[in-house]
């Protein structure tokens, strides 16, 4: 198990058994606490486990751009797959401004699709990046780690997906567009606090 997985599994466990100690209303620590001093303890705790969850997280994946981008259009998927809508999410990027690869992939595609080039990381579990328009470093086949330069953001005078100065970033999972967001954010659900009367 990777130490990554076991930080996320960790602090799930103790998130999860500070909120199931501050639903009963007392906590043991040696001996049972009663009333409002429990109360106390309980609310301090779950802050406590809820603060260092959250300034502990380690996302899966890191940034294609450095510093953290601007996301200049989100993810808005279609109802139908055939529909129109936004598969991916559009970063702020100059012309020749460096692409990183997310996660340890492998490079599956790096050429022209129509009237852009694109590159595509296979990070294996079914998970698959796409980045256009890039000027690809690297050829298919060869492996890649996070943090490690794809390409450049290529110029284009026509045909870009979206305007100068742009990255389109699509993540797909066995097929289905995701948001690529969901991987390099915080969306774990909030956790809600016990709330006692004094």
């Amino acid at each position: 198990m990777s130490t990554k997985l076991f930080r996320r599994r960790a602090i799930i466990l103790a998130v999860l058994v500070v909120t199931a100690l501050g639903s009963t209303g007392s906590i043991a620590t040696g001996s049972i606490a009663t009333g409002s001093m429990a109360t106390t303890a309980t609310a301090s705790a779950s802050a406590s486990a809820s603060a260092s969850a959250s300034a502990t997280y380690d996302p899966p994946w890191g940034w294609p751009r450095t510093p953290t981008p601007v996301v200049l259009r989100h993810f808005d998927p279609p109802a139908q797959r055939w529909l129109p809508g936004h598969r991916g999410v559009d970063l702020a990027a100059a012309d020749g401004a460096v692409v990183l690869s997310p996660a340890p992939g492998r490079v599956v595609f790096a050429g022209w699709v129509v009237d852009r080039p694109v590159m595509t990381i296979d990070h294996g579990g079914g998970l698959l990046s796409s980045f256009e328009p890039v000027a690809a470093l690297l050829d298919r086949g060869e492996v890649v780690e996070e943090g490690q330069t794809l390409g450049t953001v290529a110029s284009l005078t026509a045909g870009s997906h979206c305007p100068a100065g742009c990255l389109h970033w699509g993540v797909r999972l066995r097929g289905e567009y995701v948001n690529p967001l969901n991987y390099v954010l915080d969306r774990r659900p909030s956790v809600l606090l016990p709330l006692h009367g004094p």
